[in-house]
């Protein structure tokens, strides 16, 4: 963390991700459960030498910076302490703020395997999350859940004590062998009886150190009666709403859930499910190379994948339900669990760590599903073919995760007109990765080939290849070097913010009288007297902030840089604790007007710096 980034950090007060202590009486043990909140979490930073004021908070130092390090890396090796050092070398630094000294300790997310990160040897009441400035104690059933996860044997390879073949529903196993024969009718597995397709697919297994067989997890899931598998996972639950009416009293229009009107095993869910997913999807239709008609579009692809993600990957044994929802303008996908790789993992592809390889492998058997990985990447390209970008989260709270698959336009029609001009009559030929190139640059102001990454499967080297020949088209302009090196859209003449910000209060009032002829000006003189009562104060309230920036971008196109110079603050402070929620919540007041109880998160994958006309205008879908 770099000093600029702290001292408006500082200013913020404390949040999701940073924790302050004044550290005047040694290191103080509160930090431990912070340190356990923070791994257990999505990470953080702890910040020594600041102290709570009625006012908020102010730097005070710590004396002796060194001896609270060393006393961090006593305790943090201990496994007394702590149960699993999750602290690097480079995670500790020590700032100077005028006279004083802060320490700075950077607590990494923990790995799936590397939790639940405890402290004082007991996992079950020395385990901690993060919910907003707190830390707080994880409940028995969080605990278990990540020491689930935690483990690499599958989980639903557990053979069930106490159940046998019939609590198999018939009719299941028979549509199943149905839908395999239709797919593979030459497979050597259809010639042989139930019992032994089951124990080939991963339902039936057998324990080869004690000898005992019998229906494992996988098998009662896909293919189980209700009550035998409410008897065995108490909290199973499965839930398809559609919301599409336009009155806030009415919750859903049509809903499918455990009612003892069928057999709710993952089988018949999926396919009763996705029939209604998408029916009715208006997407444009795709032709073939003969010019016929494709029976489906990559949209619909998607939405296979996501439904098949969502039921493979999900923690079965949780409390949590599994909930998918389809809206007027999207759909929504939340399984009980956290995601098992990184985001850069999955949005990179290629990597796969199901909770469930043995409901995996029976969905594939069927065609459905991605083992290599690729399942998302197919996600990412239908929705970006459309203009639309799939958003993924994580409800730290709840241990789930969210695939939100909104069918909103993220470029609003005087974004597309502008990208228009520059690229010319070329742009109804951009490529995928090109059209991506062009979104982003323009909705981040500036990009890296790392940043293009996060959204296209193209190789590096490919993609730096785009970005030097759109250089060469004079579409984009280059600065930096080496992985420094940044791509932004063409400037168009308007001066160098930076030379209108007055470096007093008197040179200010002298430029605010000053006459111009320049439009240009004048609107900068505009801007930064809206953002007067903000870059004149160090610390201001978060709403005060917020109404600002909502301000300053009403009428207007403002990048991060722009945002962060109009209100002298770090453009890391405007993006992450600023726009990213702005935008978030307001995608979500549009996707779900009927509920407000759905969780914030602030998507990172979001292009999160279109906020203009947030305040009033709703994209066209």
């Amino acid at each position: 963390m770099d000093l600029e980034t702290l001292l408006d950090r500082i200013n913020l007060g404390e949040d999701q991700d940073i924790e302050f202590k004044s550290a005047d009486g040694g290191f103080p043990k509160s930090s431990w459960e912070t340190v356990s909140a923070f791994a257990n979490t999505d990470g953080g930073y702890i910040v020594l030498g600041v102290k709570e004021t009625r006012t908020g908070f102010e730097v005070s130092g710590v004396r002796n910076p060194n001896v609270l390090i060393q006393e961090f890396w006593n305790n943090h090796n201990n496994s007394q302490k702590l149960n699993f050092p999750i602290c690097g070398n480079s995670d500790l630094q020590t700032l100077k703020i005028e006279a004083h000294n802060l320490v700075v300790i950077k607590v990494p997310r923990a790995t799936r395997t590397q939790r639940p990160i405890f402290i004082n040897n007991n996992p079950m009441i020395g385990t901690y999350k993060r919910n907003h400035q707190g830390d707080y104690r994880c409940t028995d059933a969080e605990v278990r859940q990540m020491l689930r996860d935690a483990n690499d044997a599958p989980q639903d390879i557990q053979i069930l004590e106490g159940f046998d073949f019939s609590d198999i529903d018939a009719e299941t196993l028979k549509s199943f062998r149905q839908r395999f024969s239709s797919r593979e009718p030459d497979h050597p597995w259809l010639a042989l009886d139930d019992l032994d397709l089951l124990r080939q697919l991963g339902g039936w297994s057998r324990d080869r150190s004690t000898g005992k067989e019998g229906l494992t997890i996988a098998g009662l899931l896909m293919f189980g009666r209700e009550r035998s598998i409410l008897d065995a996972l108490p909290h199973y639950q499965l839930d398809y709403q559609e919301q599409l009416s336009g009155d806030p009293e009415t919750r859903w229009t049509y809903r499918l859930t455990l009612d003892g009107k069928w057999e709710p095993n993952l089988f018949n869910f999926y396919y009763r499910v996705y029939t209604r997913l998408v029916n009715d999807l208006d997407v444009p239709f795709q032709l073939d190379k003969d010019a016929v008609r494709r029976g489906e579009t990559h949209v619909h692809e998607a939405l296979r994948e996501a439904l098949v993600n969502t039921l493979i990957h999900a923690d079965h044994q949780s409390t949590r339900p599994l909930i998918i929802t389809k809206y007027k303008n999207g759909f929504s996908f939340s399984n009980p669990g956290r995601l098992r790789i990184s985001l850069q993992q999955l949005y990179e592809g290629g990597v796969s760590d199901p909770r469930n390889p043995n409901l995996q492998k029976m969905f594939q058997m069927l065609g459905l599903g991605e083992k290599a990985g690729s399942g998302f990447g197919k996600m990412i390209r239908a929705w970006i073919e459309q203009q639309w970008f799939p958003l993924v989260s994580e409800n730290l709270e709840l241990e789930m995760t969210l695939v939100d698959l909104p069918m909103v336009s993220m470029i609003p029609e005087n974004v597309e007109k502008e990208l228009r001009e520059i690229v010319g009559d070329d742009y109804c030929e951009l490529t995928e990765l090109e059209r991506i190139i062009l979104i982003l640059a323009h909705q981040s102001g500036a990009i890296s080939n790392a940043d293009i990454q996060c959204y296209s499967r193209e190789h590096p080297r490919d993609i730096g290849e785009c970005l030097k020949q759109f250089v060469n088209n004079g579409w984009l302009e280059r600065s930096g070097r080496g992985r420094g090196t940044q791509y932004a859209l063409p400037s168009k003449g308007q001066p160098d913010l930076l030379s209108l910000i007055p470096s007093s209060v008197h040179n200010e009032s002298s430029s605010v009288h000053n006459e111009s002829s320049s439009v240009h000006n004048n609107e900068n003189l505009f801007l930064l007297e809206i953002a007067a009562p903000v870059r004149e104060k160090q610390r201001v309230s978060p709403e005060l902030m917020r109404n600002t920036i909502l301000k300053l971008c009403s009428e207007r196109y403002l990048t991060v840089k722009r945002l962060a110079e109009l209100l002298n603050r770090s453009s890391e402070t405007i993006r992450s604790h600023f726009i990213n929620p702005m935008w978030s919540d307001r995608l979500l007041e549009l996707k779900y007007p009927n509920e407000p109880t759905h969780p914030q998160q602030a998507y990172r994958t979001l292009l999160s710096q279109e906020i203009n006309k947030i305040s009033d205008t709703q994209p066209s879908s």
